[in-house]
């Protein structure tokens, strides 16, 4: 491993907890749920009818921080180009950029990329409605005319709004990065994979400064119904704020929710020599995929795979750490997996989740959660697990309450249904 130190200098989000640092400040400290009744798709025939909505983000160009004028005007013209995802991404690249207090434009544009993480991208069944229409007998479609009727009737850029490599892509433009860029579609794992690649990227010398993000969704009329098949989801019991969770005995299932976060990522060299704000230290991660032959995840293993090989890379032990903020995904079978590797790996930290404050953003969640641990450690005051009211005991964790203090440092967590564990180790910057 490189001994080039990596420093988190921006930070950016867009969450069902509102759209930059102070909103979500205001939230965590007012313990403030982002969950409610669902209002941007049908839940006639979802079984859940509840979810994390992003609803301060509209897509105006407001929502995408404070601009330069060039900047501004391309974007806005680029917004044709981009869905709702893409579009989260890209708003939480800007905030983060401009939280940074960098000048684009000032600095070496070779020197500085963009690594963004993503789940797959659904398109929106409103795109191919005309174009199905063209091909229809009555009730019937005829695919035999979709090559001469149907297909003209698809707008010809419509693949550009959905691609997940286009939120590096469109951040990368707009704001002239020529270093390194990627992009990582690795469902909920992503955010702190993108962090790992960046933290490494930098560590090799390949760059000084990454902007690193990831954007996801599980709000969506085909994703929506896409998720309830796969994976449990939270029945409403009561208000919607109280549906989410995590490893608590009543869980019911996760909630669906949509996000983006960004941080920008710079070598310890080049924040000092611009007097940078450091909001922490980079100094692990670990990643595991672990299931059956069958396709079973072992979120157990997977788990603790990722929490040891973090610490390892770190140099830390488990008493080292101030917390683990855990994937909390509110199911059954992930959260007791992953409560039995924290008490194995990382045994009698606090343990907390955003996601019991704004549900599951998909790839989307590991960067709001780890931005919202750097916001409670530089508040000094942990977040409290929200809506853990009765233990299980078969989810031995320390459950966060405000009596705890968030220490120095912590582990964030996340995984995908299929395994795909990752971690990422920050811990307060000293000199």
């Amino acid at each position: 491993m490189s001994r080039t130190r990596v420093v988190i200098t921006g930070i950016g989000q867009i969450s069902p907890l509102g759209i930059g640092i102070e909103s979500l400040s205001d939230c965590l400290r007012e313990r403030k749920s982002g969950v409610g009744h669902l209002q941007r798709i049908p839940v006639g025939k979802l079984p859940t009818s509840i979810g994390g909505e992003a609803h301060a983000f509209t897509g105006h160009i407001d929502d995408f921080g404070p601009l330069e004028k060039m900047t501004k005007r391309s974007i806005k013209k680029g917004l044709k180009l981009m869905c709702r995802e893409i579009e989260m991404g890209v708003a939480a690249a800007q905030w983060a950029i401009s939280n940074s207090g960098i000048e684009i434009g000032k600095i070496d544009p070779e020197r500085i990329g963009c690594v963004f993480g993503s789940d797959y991208i659904m398109t929106v069944p409103q795109e191919f409605s005309d174009a199905v229409n063209q091909c229809r007998n009555g009730d019937e479609v005829d695919f035999g005319k979709w090559g001469e009727q149907g297909l003209p009737k698809v707008e010809p850029l419509w693949l550009l709004k959905y691609l997940p490599n286009m939120p590096a892509s469109h951040v990368a433009i707009y704001n002239d990065l020529r270093g390194p860029s990627n992009s990582l579609t690795v469902r909920e794992a992503s955010s702190n994979m993108a962090i790992a690649e960046a933290f490494t990227t930098i560590g090799r010398g390949a760059a000084d400064m990454i902007v690193c993000g990831s954007t996801g969704s599980r709000i969506h009329p085909l994703r929506s119904v896409h998720t309830s098949l796969q994976e449990p989801v939270a029945q409403l019991k009561g208000v919607p704020e109280t549906s989410c969770r995590p490893f608590d005995k009543d869980r019911s299932g996760m909630v669906i929710g949509e996000g983006a976060g960004s941080v920008l990522l710079e070598s310890l060299d080049s924040a000092q020599r611009r007097n940078a704000k450091i909001y922490g230290e980079v100094v692990g991660f670990g990643s595991s995929t672990v299931a059956s032959k069958t396709g079973m995840a072992d979120f157990e293993t997977a788990f603790f795979n990722v929490i040891d090989t973090a610490l390892s890379i770190a140099g830390m032990n488990p008493q080292q750490i101030g917390h683990v903020h855990a994937h909390g995904l509110s199911t059954i079978a992930c959260d007791e997996g992953e409560a039995k590797a924290i008490q194995r790996a990382c045994p009698d930290r606090p343990v907390t989740a955003l996601k019991s404050y704004m549900g599951n953003l998909g790839a989307g969640s590991g960067m709001v959660e780890l931005i919202a641990s750097l916001v409670s450690i530089d508040q000094g005051s942990i977040i409290p697990l929200l809506n853990y009211e009765t233990p299980d005991a078969a989810c031995p964790i320390q459950a966060a309450t405000d009596s705890d203090q968030p220490g120095d440092s912590f582990i964030n967590l996340n995984i995908t249904p299929q395994g795909q564990a990752s971690a990422v180790v920050v811990k307060s910057f000293s000199a």
